[in-house]
């Protein structure tokens, strides 16, 4: 994997921001352009100039390493399965958070290696939450102040945090796998986007569970900072780290974000027993 230096990782950082202050300008903005993609899901303008300013400046930086976006036309599979490293991005995570103007959406920035996400971004602009995580660590800025992220001890209460169009499937499945642990009790709570995965790091929250679809740009980037905060983002069936550009389709499988949490084979047998 190519070396990211403390002058890339400030270069990138600079770049994440920089594409968030171009959304936020069209938030301000009443020309947001929406339209329908073939997937029925919206795009607006500030989803098309976020990723035009993430892939210019990741070709001036790193101008050897490929990019993939859920904005462009996917890189033919015979050419991207041997890729050993990409740019995998999101530049608008979470456009229907956008459109209600809930300030719950996301630029995403992943640096893949090997089919694993190794280095993660993700920035609230909105909310002006900034996360990144490496092998090295993960960490939040906000404000200007930095904190060091780790996942937290489960208690008594434990946080699911789901999307707004979670499947009634994840909720017959928890509510299984909760008989089998009487002393906890679950408290639900809704957020958009990458948010969920990076509030189980900052141990605000201890369990995410999608099984509706997804794609691997809405995990990518916010995976490296749970990991690297104790946490764990586990593919489903299979329980092992989710990997990324193993097929052509960039869907992602089921898969849960646990912080210290031990579940995933009662979730596993809960899952095949609904």
């Amino acid at each position: 994997m190519i070396k990211i230096t403390d002058q890339d990782l400030q270069a990138l950082k600079a770049l994440v921001r920089e594409a968030g202050q171009i959304i936020m300008q069209v938030y301000a903005s009443d020309d947001w352009a929406t339209a329908e993609k073939a997937d029925a899901s919206p795009v607006t303008r500030a989803d098309l100039l976020a990723n035009q300013h993430l892939r210019q400046g990741l070709q001036q930086l790193f101008p050897d390493i490929p990019y993939m976006s859920e904005e462009e036309r996917l890189p033919a599979w015979h050419e991207r399965q041997h890729w050993s490293q990409y740019w995998l991005v999101d530049p608008l995570d979470g456009t229907r958070e956008f459109l209600q103007r809930n300030g719950e959406f996301t630029v995403n920035l992943a640096l893949i290696y090997q089919q694993r996400s190794r280095l993660g971004f993700v920035y609230a602009p909105a909310q002006d939450l900034f996360y990144w995580g490496n092998a090295e660590g993960a960490w939040l800025e906000h404000q200007g102040q930095i904190v060091s992220l780790h996942c937290r001890a489960p208690g008594s209460e434990l946080l699911l945090l789901t999307s707004r169009r979670h499947s009634q499937h994840e909720s017959e499945a928890l509510a299984k796998m909760l008989v089998q642990h009487p002393e906890y009790q679950l408290r639900t709570e809704v957020l958009g986007s990458s948010l969920k995965i990076c509030q189980i790091a900052a141990g605000q929250a201890d369990l995410y569970l999608r099984l509706a679809p997804t794609s691997e740009w809405d995990t990518a980037a916010a995976q490296p900072i749970l990991e690297a905060a104790g946490g764990r983002l586990l593919a489903l069936p299979s329980a092992q780290p989710h990997a990324y550009n193993q097929q052509e389709s960039p869907e992602n499988p089921s898969f849960i974000a646990l912080g210290l949490l031990d579940w995933e084979q009662d979730l596993l047998k809960a899952l095949t027993s609904t």
